[in-house]
């Protein structure tokens, strides 16, 4: 029988069921976790995780008292990956996404309790303290787009970008080439589908199957079937035919 190298986790819930149930359900389908503590509230799990010093913490969004995302801005060091729960807080689980971690919503399917676990082999090893960062700024100000960075994950690491500085997102297979207001492409290691999850709200809209565009940086468009958009630096980008209304309906103040 081979050595397996189990990642020592703990799991920081206020509700026992919660506990209880992640708690078999890591035993039954990630067997390579072992969790070795469970905490019912933050400050209970700060001494968890400064003791335990675990590998992987399961930590809740909503607690009474200090909830988790306080409790990540007592630590000074983050060395350790986190697999958020929630069971609402649309806007919490955007600022999760914005940070490049991973979540889970309750209650909590299998399937996707192994694939965030699963990521752990992979270049998804730790959170970093930039993260956490930017998961907190976003938490602070998700209603001003102007402060908002997203987290990029490029085949080197993250790369943090203000959203106002991204003119358009074109699709390419299985990943995503991003343009910036400084002329920089990236190629990030997400699909448009992906990015425009993140992105879904004004002034971001997916004009067309291949392109997700800022419109703060639209200068004119072109007529036609579906038409054309003119983006900053003479960028121009299809629109389909199916987006023609909408998009319309979003630069002009009367319809077309």
């Amino acid at each position: 029988m081979k050595n397996t190298v189990m990642i020592k986790a703990v799991i920081i819930d206020d509700e026992k069921n919660c506990r209880d149930t992640l708690q078999w359900q890591v035993a039954k389908y990630c067997p390579q976790i072992e969790i070795i503590a469970t905490a019912d509230n933050a400050e209970s799990g700060l001494s968890l995780i400064r003791n335990k010093k675990p590998a992987l913490i399961f930590l809740d969004v909503e607690m009474p008292g200090k909830n988790g995302f306080d409790m990540l801005e007592e630590l000074k060091e983050i060395n350790f990956h986190i697999i958020f729960t929630t069971g609402f807080e649309q806007y919490a689980i955007r600022a999760i996404k914005f940070g490049a971690l991973d979540y889970l919503v309750k209650p909590i399917d299998k399937d996707e309790l192994i694939t965030a676990v699963g990521k752990l082999n992979s270049q998804f090893s730790h959170t970093s303290l930039e993260q956490i960062k930017t998961l907190l700024e976003q938490l602070k100000k998700h209603k001003d787009i102007s402060s908002q960075k997203i987290a990029l994950p490029t085949l080197h690491g993250f790369e943090l970008v203000l959203l106002t500085n991204i003119i358009v997102c074109e699709s390419n297979s299985n990943y995503t080439q991003v343009r910036l207001a400084s002329g920089e492409q990236l190629l990030i290691s997400r699909t448009l589908k992906e990015i425009e999850e993140l992105l879904d709200m004004y002034p971001f809209f997916r004009v067309h199957h291949s392109f997700l565009v800022n419109l703060a940086y639209a200068t004119r468009y072109i007529k036609g079937e579906g038409g054309s958009l003119i983006l900053s630096d003479n960028i121009t980008v299809p629109v389909s035919r199916t987006k023609k209304e909408n998009l319309l309906r979003l630069i002009t103040p009367i319809s077309l």
